[in-house]
């Protein structure tokens, strides 16, 4: 399964320690030379540079095609469109990103997508982990943006309505 990141997941886990959850659940993924720059260059010290950098099953590959990026720009930022453009090129299977007007491209090229909830909700499905409330609530306290009927849909998927 080929599965291309953006930034947004990868840094949302880091921040809750739930970074390893991507290694177990997807295998290796890849990311473009923008995503790794936003993780690691200019978020040095921040929640998911180390992860990244270290992460040896985390490839990042350069996009071939600078004018599918140069049109998604127009809409998206540079880490959005690279992870796009990629996964469009790559055909990848897979494509990990949160932002809503990303996903919407998504939707709209057909690419298979899922956020940062919808990994932990695969996590709890598989056993990886117990629960998805508390990651949820680790996600809001450090600044996450989630409505809170995407709160309370993601505890209906996981079964945690009680």
């Amino acid at each position: 399964m080929g599965v291309v990141s953006n930034a947004g997941p990868l840094i949302a886990l880091a921040q809750i320690d739930q970074f390893d959850l991507l290694h177990e659940i997807y295998g290796e993924i890849v990311i473009p030379p923008a995503v790794h720059n936003e993780v690691v260059t200019f978020g040095q010290d921040r929640p998911g540079a180390r992860e990244v950098a270290r992460s040896e099953w985390i490839q990042v590959e350069r996009i071939r095609n600078p004018v599918a990026i140069g049109l998604l720009r127009e809409r998206l930022d540079q880490g959005e469109s690279e992870a796009i453009a990629l996964a469009m090129e790559t055909r990848a299977d897979l494509l990990l990103i949160d932002e809503a007007r990303g996903r919407r491209v998504c939707q709209a090229q057909a690419l298979q997508h899922i956020g940062t909830l919808g990994i932990l909700i695969l996590a709890q499905r598989r056993g990886l982990i117990v629960s998805v409330t508390p990651c949820l609530d680790q996600l809001m306290e450090t600044g996450f943006r989630m409505s809170t009927t995407l709160y309370q849909m993601a505890k209906e998927l996981s079964d945690e309505n009680g």
